[in-house]
């Protein structure tokens, strides 16, 4: 009876329960430097970890636009595109000011870095660092997104 209900609940009960996934979008910058790609990081406002400029999709635009308006933000990047289409997604848990984890979704879209302007919003808030793109799958927490910066 035990393995009944156990089995009831991991394949009925729990996903059903489970809060839906919310969406990000990422920008991946990145740029070439002789053989090897350089990855650009940040650091994370609350806790300083490095991570990739990322942040909710904006009314009004694409989900590309929504990732380059967060690579202006958070990395001052400017005059660069990013691919139409996401290179790939990884998902990580949000901690919210209430103190509980949301299951987060997140898209990357690659850009290629034209342009870094040394003023930019949140030039105050964050370090970037440009890194080779496997150092990069390193530094970050998330194994998807190691994994999308390790097939670079």
């Amino acid at each position: 009876m035990i393995e009944v209900l156990r089995k009831f609940w991991g394949a009925t009960l729990a996903p059903m329960l489970q809060r839906p996934k919310r969406l990000q979008v990422a920008a991946l910058c990145h740029r070439t430097k002789g053989d090897d790609t350089e990855v650009l990081l940040v650091t994370s406002r609350d806790t300083g970890r490095w991570i990739i400029p990322k942040g909710w999709p904006i009314r009004g635009l694409k989900s590309s636009e929504a990732a380059l308006q967060e690579a202006w933000e958070e990395a001052g990047v400017r005059n660069s595109k990013a691919t139409p289409a996401p290179i790939g997604t990884y998902t990580y848990d949000k901690r919210q000011s209430t103190g509980w984890d949301m299951p987060v979704e997140t898209l990357v879209y690659s850009v290629s870095v034209n342009e870094l302007s040394e003023e930019f919003p949140e030039a105050h808030e964050r370090t970037r660092k440009w890194v080779l793109s496997r150092e990069a799958a390193d530094m970050v927490a998330e194994p998807e997104l190691q994994m999308i910066l390790r097939q670079l």
